[in-house]
Order: C-alpha cells, then sequence, then structure tokens
C-alpha cells in the first residue's frame, strides 16, 4: 500500500488524455493506463480510426477528435472534455508526424510543420489542462519524446529538433510546476515493433541488423513497454519523480 492509502500502480479512475491515441504507441499507452485504472479519451484527426480503437479498449475509452495542430481551439477542447467525462488527471503528449529527408531536401515548410504539430500542440494542450489540474490538487503530464532527442541520428533534422525541444520543455515545466504537484515526466522509446517500425524497416536488412547490434538486449521493444512505463510515470508509485527522462530502449542509447 502506498503512503497515501492507494495502490502504488493504480490509477483509479483517474481521466486521462492521449494524442494519437488510436494507434501504435498512443494506442498501447491508452490500453495499460486502462489496465491499471484510468478512464481514458483517446484523440487524434480521424473519427473512423479512434472510434474503432475505443471498441478495441473497452467501457473506459472514449473518442473525442481533436487535431493537435489546432492550437488556437486546444482550450475549449479541453473544456468540452472536462464538462464531457470529468477533471482531467493525465495529459500523455504523444501525437506526431515524421518527415524523413536529408538537409538538403527538408523544406522550411516541412521542419515548421514537424514542430507545430509536436511542439506547438503539446505546448497548447499542456497550457489548456494545467490550470484544472492545479485546481484539483495536482496531476502528471508526460511527453513522448525520442531515441533521437538523446543520440545523433541522420535524415530526421526536423524530427530531433522537436524531440529535443520536449525535453527543454519538460524541465522547465518540471521546475515550474512541482510546487503545485503537478509532475512532468518524458519517455524516450527505443525502436518498438509497431507498424511505422515495420514499414521503415521493411527491405532494409542491414538497417534493421545495426539497430539490433546496437541494442544491448538485441530485440525491439513491444509496445506495451511503453505504455507500463507510462503507468509508472503517472502513478501513486512515481510520486517524487519529476523533469525525468525515462528511455525505454534495451539499452540501446548507451549500448556500444
Amino acid at each position: 500500500m502506498h503512503s497515501n492509502g492507494r495502490l502504488p500502480f493504480s490509477l483509479d479512475n483517474q481521466l486521462a488524455i492521449v494524442t494519437g491515441g488510436g494507434t501504435g504507441l498512443g494506442f498501447a499507452i491508452a490500453s495499460c493506463l486502462i489496465a491499471a485504472g484510468a478512464r481514458v479519451v483517446i484523440t487524434g484527426r480521424r473519427l473512423d480510426v479512434l472510434q474503432e480503437a475505443a471498441a478495441g479498449l473497452g467501457q473506459n475509452a472514449f473518442a473525442e477528435p481533436f487535431d493537435v495542430t489546432d492550437s488556437a481551439g486546444a482550450q475549449e477542447f479541453v473544456e468540452h472534455i472536462r464538462a464531457k467525462h470529468g477533471a482531467v488527471r493525465i495529459l500523455v503528449n504523444n501525437a506526431g508526424t515524421h518527415v524523413k529527408k536529408t538537409l538538403e531536401e527538408t523544406t522550411l515548410e516541412d521542419f515548421r510543420g514537424i514542430l507545430k504539430t509536436h511542439v506547438d500542440g503539446a505546448f497548447s494542450l499542456t497550457q489548456a489542462v494545467v490550470p484544472g489540474m492545479k485546481q484539483n490538487g495536482g496531476g502528471s503530464v508526460l511527453f513522448t519524446a525520442s531515441m533521437s532527442a538523446l543520440i545523433g541520428m541522420p535524415k530526421i533534422v526536423a524530427y530531433s529538433a522537436a524531440k529535443a525541444a520536449y525535453l527543454g520543455m519538460v524541465r522547465s515545466l518540471a521546475s515550474e510546476l512541482g510546487a503545485d504537484n503537478i509532475r512532468v515526466n518524458a519517455i524516450a522509446p527505443g525502436w518498438i515493433q509497431t507498424p511505422m517500425l515495420d514499414a521503415a524497416l521493411n527491405g532494409d536488412p542491414e538497417r534493421r541488423q545495426k539497430i539490433l547490434s546496437r541494442t544491448p538486449q538485441h530485440r525491439f521493444g513491444r509496445p506495451e513497454d511503453i505504455g507500463w512505463c507510462a503507468v509508472y510515470l503517472c502513478s501513486p508509485a512515481a510520486e517524487f519523480v519529476n523533469g525525468a527522462v525515462v528511455p525505454v530502449d534495451g539499452g540501446a542509447s548507451i549500448g556500444f
């Protein structure tokens, strides 16, 4: 039992928003949060994808479409969620897009588009949920960062810049909001077995082997590896963990 009387890893009846929650890592995070007792609003642009995902996740999942690039609409969206589902205790900034191009090929439009989705989107939603968290005695904000924020990787300069920006946001916000019992942390996933990874490695055995050879556990991660880390970071068990960036990568960021 935790000192506050709750089970240490329980998220019983807490309401979470997971952006990009209909597919991939977002879906896995939502699934694990629900398994720990949370009610989860999954957001994304495509209602049909969200509805199918929510049906698979069960009665504690709610599909609420929202485009994170609509920064001006973030406040209204959070108010809608609060009115319909209750106070938001957990926000997972997970939605993202990806452009794989060389520096010369990357246009300023590409670069700004990636930043708009990752950085502007996460900033606006975090800004929208924090006042309610303060009123309700605290909360947890989680960012899905990346290996590319920790090590240099070619042909993803915009994505790397966006994920590195997450780390700055995490540290600054953890410092600013800690006194309000709002904890801000990040997970840096390694190479996780998702359709996106499969597409990236399809027909590229050399790259697949390079990744595995620099991962001490010599395998790819599972989506739920990210989900269970999210549960921990949002739970009472991690109530003194603030401003942390947790690599979940089989040791790849430190491997040789």
